[in-house]
């Protein structure tokens, strides 16, 4: 039975809400967050100003920009309970992103409804952090208030203050994919607090909505391919063996992207930065060499296609320079993205209105009842 109405899978090309936060152009390879191109936001701002322009429309001026950072930094410690909790998780040596949803479900212990927000974001990285610290039999280390949101993340991960290189690294990665339009776990926030339910409850099923491989994505594979090639001079004869096998490459092609990922220029950028600064830049050339010769094979196998770079690519690179082992990548990612959910909810809370579309019932009609003993 059809009703009429128009159905369209995965609501592809359905406008489901109004943004000031970010517009994603794949046609053009455009991505603008809070009013500024991503190039020149995600390389200067801290994530606490990424932060602030989304929740607030502005950039802060130095005395609101201190004041957020203080606040963030003061809300880190995680509760008791949280800490007990991820634990006894660590015992059971679930995923990460496991552990990030059960740990942000306690994140309304012991806060103020005023200052969830702000607990969310600070607290996200001390759960993936105490959790990876768990996991390889050691205790979690207390925050810094002395770091900022990417540095004392690092900190809490490894035990060492990190340079300036990796922490303008990891900054440049954490406001490049702090938002990205109406995504799917963006979504899933948005759904959810347009119930009149609480932040809390919206930003876990946000980890939930990510923590599917269709939307989270693998960005370790692609890594794994530059390892597996090891030369640039071997480049062509794996790659291209992958390709006639009908193998995917990892790191290369879009769903909305229809040329090159801003979000992997700006992240090769930052990578080569920081990997001449305080890296090893024999695995970042050979990771651009792979690049090349990738999309130069795609572009000959796949015709028209147009598969170039996404973020996944250099996402992979860079934060593998900065220590993490794959299994932190998507954590890492929802790190960032915490704060991108919340501003949507913000903005979701103005509308209003319950999210409820419709669906077409295609099933059977005009049944007649049977009993159980004529079935």
């Amino acid at each position: 039975m059809n009703n009429g109405t128009n159905f369209v899978p995965g609501l592809e090309g359905i406008v489901a809400a109004e943004t000031r936060l970010s517009h994603v152009d794949g046609l053009a390879g455009e991505l603008i967050i809070g009013g500024f191109a991503l190039a020149e936001l995600a390389a200067n701002a801290t994530f606490e100003e990424t932060t602030y322009l989304l929740w607030h429309g502005r950039l802060p001026i130095a005395a609101e920009l201190t004041t957020f950072q203080q606040a963030l930094a003061a809300l880190r410690p995680l509760p008791t309970a949280t800490l007990t909790l991820l634990h006894a998780v660590a015992a059971e040596n679930a995923p990460v992103m496991d552990a990030l949803r059960i740990g942000a479900g306690t994140l309304s212990l012991g806060v103020d409804e005023g200052q969830l927000a702000p607990a969310i974001v600070a607290r996200f990285p001390t759960i993936v952090a105490a959790y990876w610290r768990f996991l390889q039999g050691q205790e979690p280390l207390p925050p810094r208030a002395d770091l900022n949101h990417a540095a004392n993340y690092l900190y809490m991960l490894t035990g060492e203050t990190p340079s300036d290189a990796r922490v303008r690294g990891l900054e440049t990665y954490l406001n490049t994919v702090i938002d990205h339009g109406l995504n799917a776990s963006t979504f899933a926030a948005r759904v959810i607090i347009a119930t009149n339910s609480d932040l809390v409850s919206a930003i876990t099923g946000a980890v939930g909505a990510l923590k599917g491989p269709l939307h989270g994505g693998a960005p370790g594979p692609a890594l794994d391919t530059v390892f597996e090639i090891g030369t640039p001079a071997k480049a062509e004869t794996v790659l291209r063996a992958k390709l006639e096998a009908g193998e995917r490459l990892m790191g290369f092609g879009h769903r909305v992207y229809k040329v090159r990922d801003p979000r992997a220029e700006v992240l090769s950028v930052a990578a080569k930065k920081m990997f001449a600064a305080d890296g090893d830049m024999a695995l970042y050339e050979l990771a651009k060499a792979v690049e090349t010769t990738a999309v130069s094979l795609l572009a000959e196998y796949k015709p028209g296609r147009n598969l170039q770079t996404n973020v996944e690519f250099y996402t992979a690179l860079l934060l593998h320079g900065l220590g993490l082992e794959t299994a932190l990548f998507t954590p890492t990612f929802a790190v960032s993205r915490a704060a991108g959910w919340l501003a949507h909810c913000f903005e979701q809370q103005q509308y209003g209105r319950l999210i409820r579309p419709q669906s077409t019932y295609i099933g059977d009609a005009g049944r007649t009842w049977l009993p159980l003993e004529a079935r």
